[in-house]
């Protein structure tokens, strides 16, 4: 199975137009106030759908829920592809939220699954790890095909329609999945069953400690890499119309050209930090300090990243953000172990939908922020990148708030989930 689940975030990430999309929304003549308030939209309708769809997948099947993932994912492709109107726009966002929302939580809760079947659970950080790795090469991946489809193209859009091909054949990866992975699926739907998975998953989410410190951690790390991770893109923009050649080629083509030097880079140094995530974790004394020390270098990256904006220095902004991608696929598998240890593996997939909801929540705030902030300062510098200050003082923020009130070290909580819950009558079997 090591090599399905690695197949699909191989196929996952193939995600030709993820590194033209702020420009392919700039090209379509929106602010960034606007690709915010898209970006905050996405996530509100993740939000809605996220945790019913978690408990929906623990009680109903989940590779069910993950072949109805992809195919929202290629509708939202189709949309974008032709969307030439606001309206069309916000209908792609909706249908790319339904796939992030069945799919967020789902396919880790598969493999812990798997893991705890195989009696390999002691492996979660390092497997974790390994199948991160192959989605960090299929990105790898696609930012070399979608430059070339731009540079073939000139058009951002085009990025779209190519992604159909990859998705497809994930469902059909999901369709040979062994049928244990559905989990104890119920023989019919019903809403209190669901109701009382939800009550149950969230009852946890509440009642322990660690658990609690856990979702506030993930929704300033991921939430915060996800709302600024794509002004690499104006960035590198930048870079390239300075230039002083291939000025006679269209812009598309000409960052299309650049984007190799950046993203592929980052996403093998992605894929090298998930698969030493474990290590880095072991090397730290444990998964909790691993995870403080990850903090303490991003906070030093974000400080770097206020000056380098002022005074223009792109290329240093840049390698900042590559850094940063680098961190988050170090971060990401200690935290899902730490997750996993801390709750109860049957409400696996909608405590991590509940992880993502939070998470999401984060992104609904800052992301219409910070676009309104870059607008606003880049009618005091219009020229150059000084209008971006805003992320690096975010990231600053951020850190010093997690550094200042995640412990060092976690505590043991298995009294806490028993006690959590107590009196509570578990989910239908």
């Amino acid at each position: 199975m090591l090599w399905r689940f690695s197949l699909y975030g191989f196929l996952k990430n193939q995600r030709y137009f993820e590194a033209f999309l702020y420009l392919f929304f700039i090209e379509r003549g929106l602010s960034f106030a606007l690709i915010g308030t898209l970006i905050a939209f996405r996530e509100i309708c993740i939000n809605v759908m996220e945790v019913p769809s978690g408990a929906v997948a623990d009680l109903y099947g989940r590779r069910r829920c993950m072949m109805l993932s992809f195919s929202a994912y290629i509708g939202s492709f189709i949309l974008f592809g032709m969307a030439d109107a606001l309206w069309m726009f916000f209908a792609a966002m909706l249908l790319f939220a339904v796939g992030e929302a069945f799919r967020t939580g789902t396919h880790k809760a598969m493999i812990f699954d798997w893991l705890a079947s195989e009696g390999r659970a002691k492996e979660k950080t390092k497997f974790y790890g390994y199948t991160r790795s192959w989605s960090q090469y299929g990105s790898a991946l696609s930012y070399i095909i979608g430059p070339v489809i731009v540079a073939i193209t000139a058009q951002y859009a085009s990025t779209f329609w190519f992604c159909i091909v990859p998705y497809v054949f994930g469902l059909a990866n999901f369709a040979a999945y062994p049928a244990f992975l559905d989990g104890q699926r119920q023989t019919r739907v019903s809403l209190k069953a669901l109701f009382r998975h939800l009550r149950e998953a969230l009852r946890q989410c509440v009642g322990v400690a660690q658990l609690r410190r856990l979702l506030a951690e993930s929704m300033t790390h991921d939430g915060m890499y996800k709302t600024i991770k794509d002004y690499v893109q104006p960035l590198l923009m930048a870079t390239v119309l300075a230039l002083p050649f291939l000025t006679d080629v269209a812009n598309a083509r000409r960052v299309a050209f650049m984007v190799p030097v950046v993203y592929v880079p980052m996403a093998l140094l992605g894929a090298l930090g998930a698969r030493r995530a474990h290590r880095f974790s072991e090397a730290c004394g444990g998964e909790w300090a691993a995870s403080r020390r990850v903090w303490l270098l991003e906070l030093v990256v974000f400080a770097g990243l206020i000056p380098a904006f002022i005074y223009g220095v792109y290329p240093v902004a840049i390698l900042a953000f590559v850094a940063l991608g680098f961190f988050q696929n170090v971060w990401r598998p200690i935290f899902l172990s730490r997750v996993d240890d801390s709750s109860d593996a049957e409400l696996g997939a909608t405590i991590l939908s509940i992880e993502s909801q939070v998470r999401s929540g984060f992104v609904i705030v800052a992301a219409p922020l910070i676009g309104l902030a870059v607008d606003h300062f880049g009618t005091i510098w219009p020229d150059g990148t000084a209008k971006f200050w805003p992320i690096g003082a975010l990231g600053v923020l951020a850190a010093a708030v997690v550094l200042l009130t995640v412990n060092r070290h976690a505590p043991q909580v298995a009294h806490e989930i028993e006690g959590s819950a107590g009196g509570a009558s578990g989910p239908d079997r």
